[in-house]
């Protein structure tokens, strides 16, 4: 049937015949573009059982876990009010403007590592084994394990070998979210010893959406292997934006006022054992780097 027939014909022939023809024409599957989406389903890993409790059911009550939450909340929510009388996280607002570095995380105590986490493909069914350790007396952190890119047998996972090391999201009192404020810096400080592998490190900064929530700033830390180490400097600028392990094409700079954590992941694929040796990670105020970001940024009113 013909265009110029079918502008003639009455509204509802002219419905009928459009269902018609749908019907008779085979069923294309459209493309999938990967790509971020704005409703998304909570992300499960492949051959992880799916959540069938509700959420209260997962919860213990414990009257003496209760007061004990209580008196650690109130003194957290106490020494928010003091910090806040002496100035900007506690310090006074001189010092806090003529700030020009700071350690944000130090390895001097087995206290020092339970504000880090570590994970592998290990919790999907892999083979690849990552542990966390103080180092030789005491002063630096050490993260080691053996790496595998054996796919595990589950029938839906093709790709495996990843092993992390992430910093815990620093939290206020009654559990509200506590972010790191980098806004008055401009380059990340690490202190690293590592065996030649290359890693990649991430920061997740707090998001005001929810499909937003799983989009990282990442970029590369090259180690040069033997027994030295090397302070490794990295502008902020350079890191770039992905989701869920893809770069995405519309980049923006990282927001430094709200940083939540800092993590450290290797997937090179080259089977074998690792090591990294951290001394201290921090932040400083680099003068001389003037860039703004370093990726094309797309302008959403462009001018005429």
């Amino acid at each position: 049937m013909s265009l110029l027939r079918i502008t003639r014909l009455p509204s509802r022939r002219l419905l009928s015949s459009i269902l018609h023809h749908q019907l008779l024409l085979p069923s294309i599957t459209p493309l999938a573009v990967p790509k971020r989406a704005v409703i998304q389903g909570e992300y499960r890993r492949p051959g992880q059982p799916k959540k069938d409790k509700f959420p209260w059911q997962n919860i213990n009550f414990s009257f003496s876990k209760g007061l004990e939450g209580i008196k650690k909340h109130f003194t957290l929510l106490k020494k928010e009010f003091t910090d806040h009388w002496v100035g900007p996280e506690g310090r006074p607002i001189v010092e806090h403007m003529l700030e020009q570095n700071r350690v944000v995380w130090e390895f001097r105590g087995p206290e020092s590592l339970e504000e880090w986490t570590v994970s592998s493909d290990h919790e999907i069914g892999g083979h690849s084994e990552v542990y966390l350790k103080l180092g030789k007396n005491d002063n630096t952190c050490f993260l080691y394990g053996t790496l595998s890119s054996t796919p595990p047998r589950d029938g839906e996972t093709r790709y495996s070998g990843y092993c992390t090391m992430r910093s815990k999201q620093p939290l206020a009192s009654f559990d509200r979210k506590k972010h790191h404020d980098w806004s008055s810096f401009n380059t990340l400080h690490l202190r690293v010893r590592g065996d030649g592998r290359p890693w990649m490190i991430n920061i997740v900064a707090e998001t005001y959406f929810f499909h937003q929530k799983d989009d990282i700033y990442s970029y590369f830390l090259y180690t040069r292997g033997g027994p030295y180490w090397q302070d490794v400097k990295i502008p902020f600028s350079k890191f770039f934006l992905t989701h869920r392990g893809r770069i995405q094409d519309d980049q923006h700079p990282l927001w430094l006022d709200k940083v939540n954590t800092i993590g450290f992941t290797l997937g090179d694929k080259a089977d074998g054992p690792f090591q990294l040796e951290i001394d201290f990670i921090g932040v400083c105020k680099d003068y001389a780097h003037t860039e703004e970001f370093a990726y094309e940024a797309y302008k959403r009113n462009p001018e005429v």
